[in-house]
C-alpha cells in the first residue's frame, strides 16, 4: 500500500529530493534509480498510463505477455520495500519553480516540493476521427507492430495513413501479414514507396475508410467511402500525440516537433531545457516503447541524482 502519512497536516509542504510526475514504466525506473541512492522521492500518479489499453506488453524483456496494470503493480510493491519511497494516487495539475525547488500541486489542493523534478507524464493518443476506431484501440487498432504485431500475424492486416511518414507503416508491416495501405486519399507514398509495398505483397487502397466493422474490440472489416466492405482484421496506425499534462508547459520546458506530435527537448541525460527538469518515456521519446521508457527513466533518475550533489 501507497504510503500517504507525509500528507497527513494540511498545514505543511514535505520537501524531497526529487519528485516524479507519472508512474509508469519511465517514473518507477526513474523513482528506483532515486531509491537505491537512498534519496527522498516523491511519485505523483494520476493512474492513467498511456499503455491503459493494452491488455498485454510485449517485447519488454523479462515482461513479455503481461499486462501493463501488473507490471507498474509490481513495480510499486517493490519500490515501497525502500524506506524513503512514496506514493501518492491523484493529478497533479500545477508545477512551477520557487527559488531552489520546485513546487507541485495536486488537484485536491495538497503541495509537495523538490530539489528535482522528473515528468514522465506521458502522451495522449488522437486517432482519426473515423466510427469504430476508438474503441478497438490497444486490441485490434494498433501503433506498433513490434509491440502487437506478433498477436494478429497472418490476418488481415491494414495501415491507416494519417501522416506523413505512414509509408514506413506500409512497407513494414507486410512482414506481419497480408497488407493493405490505405492512402485516405492524402497520404500517397511515393513511386519508390508503392514499388516497394507492391514488391512486398502489399495492396494500395485509394478510397478511404469510413467505418470499422464487426463487434468491437474484434475487427472483421472496413466500409469504404464507395460502399465496398474489405476484410480487415486489425489495423496499424499512427495517432497523432499530445502532452497529457500541462506542466512542461507551465514550467517553460522547451519542445521540438515529432513525427505525430511535440515532444520535450531534453538532453543526453534527459535533462529538459529548465535546469533541475528531467524527462523521460513517451513525453520525450521520439520512439515509444516499454524498454525505451523505462531506460530513459534510468538515464533520468541517475542525472536527477548526480545533479543534486554535482554542479
Amino acid at each position: 500500500m501507497a504510503r500517504r502519512h507525509l500528507f497527513d497536516q494540511e498545514t505543511s509542504r514535505m520537501h524531497y529530493d526529487a519528485i516524479i510526475i507519472g508512474g509508469s514504466f519511465a517514473g518507477l525506473s526513474a523513482a528506483m534509480q532515486l531509491a537505491r541512492a537512498r534519496r527522498k522521492v516523491l511519485v505523483i500518479d494520476a493512474g492513467l498510463p498511456r499503455n491503459r489499453f493494452a491488455e498485454a506488453s510485449h517485447g519488454f524483456l523479462g515482461q513479455d505477455g503481461k499486462a501493463p496494470h501488473e507490471i507498474m503493480r509490481e513495480g510499486r510493491r517493490q519500490l515501497l520495500l525502500y524506506p524513503t519511497v512514496e506514493f501518492i494516487d491523484g493529478m497533479a495539475v500545477r508545477a512551477r519553480q520557487e527559488d531552489q525547488h520546485f513546487s507541485v500541486t495536486l488537484a485536491d489542493g495538497r503541495e509537495a516540493e523538490g530539489s528535482k523534478l522528473i515528468l514522465a507524464i506521458g502522451r495522449r493518443d488522437e486517432l482519426p476521427a473515423i466510427p469504430g476506431l476508438e474503441e478497438r484501440w490497444g486490441a485490434t487498432v494498433l501503433h506498433c507492430p513490434y509491440c502487437h504485431g506478433y498477436e494478429v500475424a497472418g490476418r488481415q492486416l491494414g495501415v491507416l495513413a494519417n501522416h506523413p511518414g505512414s509509408p514506413h507503416q506500409g512497407l513494414l508491416i507486410p512482414d506481419w501479414g497480408p497488407t493493405t495501405y490505405f492512402t485516405q486519399g492524402t497520404f500517397e507514398p511515393s513511386e519508390e514507396e508503392a514499388a516497394g509495398m507492391i514488391a512486398r505483397g502489399a495492396v494500395i487502397e485509394r478510397t478511404p475508410i469510413v467505418a470499422c466493422l464487426g463487434p468491437a474490440p474484434r475487427l472483421e472489416g472496413v466500409r469504404l467511402a464507395d460502399g465496398r466492405i474489405l476484410p480487415v482484421e486489425a489495423i496499424f496506425t499512427a495517432s497523432k500525440t499530445h502532452m497529457a499534462s500541462p506542466l512542461a508547459e507551465q514550467l517553460g520546458c522547451a519542445f521540438d516537433a515529432g513525427m505525430t506530435g511535440p515532444i520535450l527537448r531534453v538532453d543526453d541525460w534527459k535533462q529538459t531545457t529548465v535546469p533541475g527538469v528531467y524527462a523521460a518515456g513517451d513525453a520525450a521519446n521520439p520512439m515509444h516503447n516499454a524498454t525505451l521508457a523505462s531506460a530513459s527513466g534510468v538515464l533520468a533518475g541517475v542525472a536527477a541524482h548526480r545533479s543534486l550533489f554535482m554542479p
